[in-house]
């Protein structure tokens, strides 16, 4: 078993990734693929992966299908790479991912959002408090959408809870995250958490937070690899040839339509020979025009 200190180190570091999630052709989680999924990413050294996360289709998994994704996740890294876990929605549903997620052996849990309703930062704080009591291993904080904490807030919650170890943020607002930052130190795992996350990741190195995930690793897991190092290693012809080359004509196809950040990246799973079937609705597929373009950017790379 990973403590969470233990936990917060090795995600430190390195580069972190959702895989996706697998369906049939009747739309059906695909166990078998899943898990081949994650024999063929965990040996490009990715520093931890996210089961059932954003890029993972939490939002349309029901109960059983979640302990089927966690489960086959923690057999597929075959202890290779820590799995952590999407928790979230109403608190007695996170309470309830979190355990399951404890007892099918993921080594944390990432927090995501409550959904829908607004809240006031005390409500909030509430939550993340009884997801933390409610598990033992290490939980990471997604600030993003309407989940959104001060670091004051924080603060007080990683006093009372030993096992909140990271903060993941999908804001990219500077001042909150340089309190944060500021205010937190070392007590916390900083992750940055923007979908495309490369675009922002020089940036948030320079804001103190070097660690990020990538969902492109799904489908060019070399190319995430060799970026991650070129932003790590200040390597800045690198990353500015990659954003220039591929990852803003990746935007302008990931920007056409609402809940493309989650479709391109199976799409793009699917150009490389690794399908993982359709996206579940309310999310859309692309067309095939985006998808030869998509194709086009892919082959530039060459081999993955």
């Amino acid at each position: 078993m990973t403590t969470p200190q233990e936990l917060k180190s090795i995600i430190s570091e390195g580069l972190l990734s959702f895989p996706v999630t697998d369906f049939d052709a009747q739309g059906n989680f695909n166990a078998k693929t899943y898990s081949e999924r994650l024999e063929w990413l965990a040996p490009y050294g990715a520093s931890a992966l996210f089961a059932a996360g954003g890029t993972g289709e939490l939002f349309s998994l029901n109960g059983s299908e979640y302990s089927d994704v966690v489960r086959a996740a923690v057999a597929g890294a075959k202890g290779q790479v820590p799995i952590l876990a999407g928790a979230g929605g109403p608190t007695r549903t996170a309470i309830q991912q979190a355990q399951e997620a404890e007892r099918l052996g993921a080594h944390g849990v990432l927090l995501m959002p409550h959904y829908l309703t607004e809240a006031s930062q005390e409500g909030i704080a509430n939550h993340v408090a009884e997801v933390c009591k409610s598990i033992k291993i290490g939980v990471v904080f997604y600030n993003r959408a309407n989940s959104r904490l001060s670091a004051d807030w924080l603060a007080k919650l990683a006093d009372a809870h030993p096992n909140l170890i990271g903060f993941k943020d999908g804001i990219g607002e500077i001042e909150p995250m340089v309190r944060i930052r500021r205010k937190l130190g070392d007590r916390f795992s900083y992750l940055g958490g923007l979908p495309t996350a490369e675009v922002y990741a020089e940036a948030y190195k320079a804001l103190g937070v070097p660690v990020y995930s990538s969902a492109v690793f799904n489908f060019i897991p070399k190319t995430a690899m060799d970026f991650y190092r070129a932003v790590a290693a200040e390597d800045h012809v690198t990353t500015a040839r990659l954003i220039d080359d591929f990852f803003l004509p990746y935007l302008d196809i990931r920007n056409r339509k609402q809940g493309y950040a989650v479709s391109i990246v199976k799409a793009g799973a699917k150009l490389v020979g690794h399908d993982a079937g359709p996206v579940r609705a309310p999310l859309t597929d692309l067309t095939e025009a985006e998808m030869e373009s998509l194709n086009t950017l892919i082959q530039k790379l060459g081999p993955q």
